[in-house]
């Protein structure tokens, strides 16, 4: 009974026997044989399609090889060209222009006469004047013609005398500088200062009672003495705190001066003071 059972079935109907074979591998193994057929065909006319490419250019590249043939030329064989008899002579071509002449320069006659033993020597013809002959070549005859530039200018006039050594110039008295090559100092410092400014100063009662506080920045000049002068008020917050710190100022004492190429000189200082509240 078994037999009759798979009797007229393919491989594939009895392996995929009571399976899905909606599923991709049934239909695969269906259609293996006739996939193949077709990749043998198709491959074996690429096959051929190479190898007939392959011969057509070989015989291509033969037959052009073929026609490249060397060409034997006997030199006997070829005629000489004639010139024809009636071609006419060229003239020759003109001689080039001769340069212009140049230009006459202007001369002046001037010839010392030639005394005789027993002869007196007579000056029939007054020298030129010194303008014509700076301005004319000494010849035997006058020529009117265009004037000689001198190409010799007269010597530079000699240096003035040196009285003095060069040197580094004084400053002026009334000069103020900015930057100086020593600052002036505070007697004891930058510490020593603001510690006078701090036991110096009062706070204005306008000032405490606005509660104003900030910064006064006050300009002044280090005299050549040390001593403060010219005081400007820069910026400044009011409320008497401008005047406090002029007056602290002022009142500093002498300063150590600023010094420039080795003497004292006036000097500008800028300085900030500060009010602030406890």
């Amino acid at each position: 009974m078994e037999s009759n059972k798979y009797k007229g079935k393919s491989l594939d109907d009895m392996v995929f026997e009571d399976r899905n074979k909606s599923y991709g591998a049934f239909f695969l193994r269906s259609n293996y044989s006739k996939y193949l057929t077709r990749a043998f065909v198709v491959g074996t006319l690429i096959f051929c399609s190479l190898i007939g490419a392959a011969f057509a250019y070989s015989n291509a590249t033969k037959a052009s090889n073929e026609d490249l043939r060397a060409i034997e030329i006997d030199l006997a064989d070829l005629k000489e060209v004639e010139e024809p008899e009636d071609v006419p002579d060229l003239p020759p071509p003109p001689p080039p222009e001769p340069p212009p002449p140049p230009p006459e320069i202007a001369q002046v006659k001037f010839l010392p006469p030639e005394p005789k033993a027993d002869e007196e020597v007579k000056i029939e013809e007054p020298p030129p004047p010194a303008e014509k002959i700076e301005k004319a070549v000494i010849s035997s005859k006058t020529v009117e013609g265009a004037e000689v530039i001198s190409n010799f200018a007269p010597p530079p006039p000699p240096p003035p005398a040196i009285t003095k050594p060069a040197g580094l110039g004084k400053a002026k008295e009334e000069e103020i500088f900015t930057t100086v090559e020593q600052n002036p100092e505070f007697p004891g410092g930058q510490t020593e200062m603001y510690r006078y400014i701090g036991d110096n100063m009062k706070y204005p009662s306008a000032a405490q009672r606005a509660n104003v506080s900030g910064k006064v920045f006050v300009k002044f000049v280090v005299e050549r003495d040390g001593s403060i002068g010219d005081i400007q008020v820069l910026k400044g917050i009011g409320f008497g705190c401008d005047e406090e710190a002029t007056r602290v100022i002022k009142s500093m004492p002498k300063w150590s001066p600023g010094r420039q190429n080795g003497r004292n000189v006036r000097v500008y200082f800028t300085m900030p003071i500060s009010f602030r509240l406890e």
